[in-house]
């Protein structure tokens, strides 16, 4: 019995996908989801909001990160597009001139959602430790949970983990207080 060779995905293919899905390569395979649903773009929104204002409000700034929503971030061949990441400002000091990164960021937020959350914990989360992302959030808001990672010696150290409407300090934004009710309220 004869089996073929699963061929290995292309940017090409990232740019093909229909305009409605996210795509990414993981692993040289093509990995397609559609656009987030209200909880998980919610999430996103209101995590992002109140990191920007004290970490990233333009240059000169006195929080020294530069932070984006789903940037397309070439690692390699992969193609990761996190829901959050953020790079110092002393790593990045000029965007690229294209769409795509290809400096890996310093931290990199997956918001998760039932469809998305094996890949985002498990295949993508070793790819931002192979890539020497120095901090992960992994951010529920269906089951209100939130964890915090930070990588030594290639491996993800948990930081803390989560769950309701408590307040969180977490690297590498420990000086800012968290209220995941805020993240989690419609």
């Amino acid at each position: 019995m004869a089996y073929l060779a699963k061929r290995r995905a292309t940017y090409e293919d990232v740019l093909a996908a229909p305009e409605h899905m996210i795509a990414e390569i993981i692993d040289g395979e093509l990995v397609t989801q559609p656009r987030p649903a209200a909880p998980h773009a919610r999430a996103s929104t209101a995590l992002g909001a109140k990191l920007y204002g004290m970490f990233d409000d333009g240059p000169g700034a006195p929080g020294g990160w530069i932070l984006l929503f789903e940037p397309e971030i070439h690692l390699h061949e992969d193609v990761l597009v996190p829901d959050l990441a953020g790079w110092r400002r002393e790593r990045m000091p000029e965007p690229p001139a294209g769409a795509a990164f290809e400096i890996a960021p310093d931290w990199a937020c997956e918001v998760l959602s039932q469809s998305t959350a094996a890949t985002d914990r498990f295949r993508k989360m070793r790819v931002y430790a192979r890539e020497l992302v120095g901090f992960a959030w992994l951010v529920d808001p269906v089951g209100h949970t939130f964890e915090a990672y930070r990588l030594e010696g290639g491996r993800w150290l948990q930081l803390g983990a989560w769950d309701g409407d408590v307040k969180v300090r977490a690297e590498p934004f420990e000086s800012l207080e968290l209220d995941l009710a805020r993240i989690w309220a419609w």
